[in-house]
């Protein structure tokens, strides 16, 4: 895993934050591609901020186009205290499994931020359980609020602003992999250029590049498909 830090703390030094609370918000971006990293964001703001998230358009990420995201993120910059983005490679996903990767990072974003209360997006129908797992990777000393809930990246612009941060990050690593590779597409399965270039590239080198999450469904159908051709 790769972490990056922003800490922007020393921008809010002479306000009097006696009466806020520090909200962290947390999102992912790049959960279900074949090609490229997860990149997880941690955003922590005082309360205070919040509302102008909305007022300046923050939302989830995905109702937002790459030009409108890409000037939100300065916005966001502006407001917020500090974030993390903690990038996951291709081939952490497949040794460690995405779901207790994702779990450790939240854990480590909340221990490391340390705020009043924190709103993240579950990746499961069962927020309740996800919550669970998550209290039970903090201390017992921790006494944090936490809302964890599907579409709180909708829901609360704090969580939007995070989706945002990652959604950016990733898209710029997407970019500069394509420098390397080639139009590889968005890196989702549903894509047609992603999935012609994963095509293209196996039948050159019998293998894929180590961009791709190797253990996905969508890689083993391609194999099958070629190697089925091969025997006609």
């Amino acid at each position: 895993m790769r972490y990056t830090t922003y800490d922007i703390r020393t921008r809010y030094e002479q306000r009097d934050t006696r009466y806020e609370q520090r909200i962290l918000g947390i999102d992912e971006a790049g959960r279900g591609p074949v090609i490229g990293p997860l990149v997880i964001c941690g955003l922590i703001m005082n309360s205070s901020n919040i509302p102008e998230l909305s007022q300046r358009g923050v939302k989830d990420s995905k109702m937002l186009t790459s030009f409108r995201r890409k000037k939100l993120k300065e916005d966001i910059h502006s407001l917020a205290e500090a974030y993390e983005l903690i990038v996951i490679s291709p081939e952490n996903i497949d040794k460690e499994g995405m779901n207790d990767l994702e779990l450790r990072v939240v854990a480590k974003l909340i221990t490391q931020f340390y705020p009043n209360q924190v709103f993240l997006d579950a990746p499961t129908r069962n927020c309740l359980s996800y919550e669970k797992k998550i209290r039970g990777l903090l201390s017992a000393e921790m006494k944090v609020g936490l809302v964890v809930e599907n579409f709180a990246d909708k829901n609360y612009p704090v969580v939007g602003a995070a989706s945002i941060l990652a959604k950016v990050e990733r898209d710029r690593i997407i970019s500069e992999l394509a420098k390397q590779y080639g139009d590889i597409g968005s890196g989702y399965p549903s894509d047609e250029k992603t999935i012609r270039f994963l095509r293209e590239y196996f039948h050159r080198k019998k293998c894929f590049p180590p961009i791709v999450r190797k253990r996905w469904k969508t890689l083993q159908r391609i194999k099958m498909k070629e190697e089925g051709e091969r025997c006609w």
